[in-house]
């Protein structure tokens, strides 16, 4: 269940665009986050396994029958089931969190960068990784966790541009979650030293509480939306460490103040960095390589210490 929307996330399927082999991502709570320790060696996670309701789901079925039978008011009820979603919000996000930090772990310990790019549908995500991958395939390792609803069409276009991919559909999902970046991580077993973007879902409210246990969010900002659009999704953006705008060479067309959206950006984040980009023209794009190579360099010190 998403934390902010309620969805269930039901049909979550993984697939390796290179080897095509697809599963299931319905781990056990008993499994959560153990694809990571087995990632070495290759398999453990790729089983397809399903599973039914959760156990919070079978023990509110429990105390809604047992309510009943002792003819409780309907305002109890409410209190109670509003009592029961906030803790399964809780106990949702405090396992997220858990295998995010097996994840980042993971990732600090083989001096990987992953950075997670998040944005509206349509602000230019995987025009901006093909760009990338073409730009600096030559230079590091570069690997991707694609996430969509459904279709593969945004792998493919990954996978023809020269970059291992893992495609995540989410089916009625909202987001990806740490344990899709954990089971992901583990097919793809980037090197060490590489870099790992994860393309999340088109959603600019359910992926901003989901840590996934990057090194930074990276919010793709397209100069066609509009310049309050840091307003709208105050906790998406102040989640962010870095603020790509997109698409600056459609400014001489647009009733766009680049000036107004920084500002606003500013607002609700004073640290957020922010480069401006053409992923279709390439320009500004050496300023993102560069903010890219530090948070490298940084990756690799730290590693050291």
């Amino acid at each position: 269940m998403c934390t902010s929307c309620g969805c269930q996330g039901q049909g979550t399927t993984m697939t390796n665009l290179q080897t095509g082999a697809r599963a299931e991502i319905a781990a056990r709570p008993e499994q959560d986050g153990a694809a990571l320790s087995h990632g070495d060696h290759g398999h453990g996670h790729f089983h397809g396994e399903h599973h039914h309701a959760d156990d919070e789901h079978h023990a509110h079925g429990h105390d809604h029958s047992h309510a009943h039978a002792h003819d409780h008011s309907d305002h109890d009820h409410a209190h109670d089931h509003s009592h029961h979603r906030v803790d399964l919000e809780a106990r949702i996000l405090a396992k997220n969190d858990a295998i995010a930090a097996k994840c980042r772990a993971w990732l600090a310990g083989r001096e990987i960068v992953a950075l997670n790019l998040v944005s509206s549908p349509g602000a230019g995500k995987t025009t901006l990784l093909e760009r990338a991958i073409a730009d600096l395939s030559g230079e590091l390792p570069l690997f991707v966790i694609e996430g969509d609803q459904a279709t593969s069409n945004d792998g493919e276009r990954i996978r023809a541009a020269g970059a291992p991919v893992v495609q995540v559909n989410t089916g009625t999902g909202c987001h990806l979650d740490a344990e899709m970046i954990a089971r992901g991580l583990s097919e793809l077993k980037p090197s060490v030293g590489s870099l790992v973007f994860i393309e999340n879902v088109g959603n600019l409210v359910c992926p901003a509480l989901f840590d996934l246990g990057e090194h930074a969010k990276a919010v793709i900002f397209s100069t066609t939306e509009g310049e309050d659009k840091p307003l709208k999704y105050p906790h998406m953006f102040s989640a962010a460490k870095l603020v790509i705008f997109n698409k600056i060479d459609l400014l001489p067309h647009l009733d766009f103040s680049m000036a107004r959206a920084r500002e606003n950006i500013l607002r609700v984040n004073p640290d957020a960095e922010i480069v401006e980009v053409s992923a279709k023209t390439g320009e500004g794009m050496q300023t993102l390589y560069d903010w890219i190579d530090a948070q490298m360099s940084a990756t690799k010190e730290q590693a050291l210490l």
